[in-house]
């Protein structure tokens, strides 16, 4: 049972630097976008660290780069009925998601059921 709602959060897991995925995960990514399997497998993903397919990613103003199925506009998953298993998964069966409770602690705190901790923004001096 999760303790945690990933259609609340702003999306922390989204800029891990190494979203594994596997053959399973791009076929139905394939399949949720109308393409075929290798078209696919070029488009959305890429080698890296060791492994065959890992998810592509784009830049991101708050977190430096992100998932390339990140709605920046929204701040969440633009696939979420079709997101890969390690996203499914995510953070595991008997786990809490640590930035899933920051965030009810930072919202609690500020009394903004709306709050996101920007990490990554600079001002202009």
């Amino acid at each position: 049972m999760a303790k945690y709602n990933c259609r609340k959060c702003p999306g922390y897991c989204c800029s891990y630097p190494l979203i594994i995925l596997t053959k399973k995960d791009v076929a139905r990514l394939a399949k949720g976008f109308g393409m075929e399997f290798e078209k696919a497998d070029k488009k959305f993903t890429r080698p890296a660290e060791g492994y065959k397919r890992t998810m592509r990613r784009v830049p991101d103003e708050h977190y430096g780069k992100i998932c390339q199925f990140f709605d920046q506009e929204k701040r969440c998953c633009g696939i979420y009925e079709i997101r890969p298993a390690i996203c499914r998964d995510f953070p595991g069966e008997d786990s809490k998601c640590g930035y899933y409770e920051f965030l009810k602690f930072e919202r609690s705190g500020q009394e903004d059921k709306e709050y996101v901790s920007v990490t990554n923004h600079t001002e202009d001096a």
